[in-house]
């Protein structure tokens, strides 16, 4: 039964990279519950396509991942409201360098973020994160140039330790 082995290989996939999927998520959204929600909306429309990719799904997940995450911010744009301060948290679970990465990725488009995330926090080259978000690779070049220097400019670089 080939639906069986392939539903038991999804299963195992998410089993063994479910971490590592909320980690890519929670970089690009900033935010724990959007990130679990952005993993689950990307799994939904992985598994329809599952028996195609399960030789080799994480370039497509990460694709639907980042699809996904800029199509959501595309359409919530503008119902943020941003304040001077922060309300208080109820339970603060995150360390000072995840805040000052959550600050610094929240400096840049959604874009920017995806290509700064993939680069440099999931170790892609320019050619993978160029297909994966099917760009030419000077667009990455010049969108991590763009985001770095964004980076920079605020102060946040260093505290990210990124290039």
């Amino acid at each position: 039964m080939r639906s069986a082995e392939s539903e038991a290989s999804f299963e195992e996939y998410v089993a063994a990279r479910y971490r590592a999927l909320v980690r890519t998520a929670y970089l690009l959204t900033g935010n724990h519950h959007d990130a679990e929600d952005l993993v689950q909306a990307t799994l939904v429309k992985v598994v329809g396509s599952w028996r195609r990719i399960e030789d080799r799904p994480d370039g497509y997940v990460r694709r639907v991942m980042v699809n996904e995450h800029v199509s959501r911010w595309r359409k919530h744009r503008g119902r943020e409201v941003v304040v001077d301060r922060t309300p208080e948290l109820a339970h603060r679970d995150e360390t000072d360098d995840a805040l000052s990465l959550q600050a610094a990725l929240r400096e840049l488009a959604p874009r920017q973020r995806a290509v700064i995330v993939l680069r440099y926090f999931e170790d892609l080259t320019e050619r993978e994160t160029a297909d994966l978000l099917d760009i030419s690779v000077g667009t990455v070049k010049s969108q991590a140039r763009d985001a770095l220097a964004r980076l920079r400019q605020s102060g946040l670089a260093d505290e990210v330790r990124v290039p």
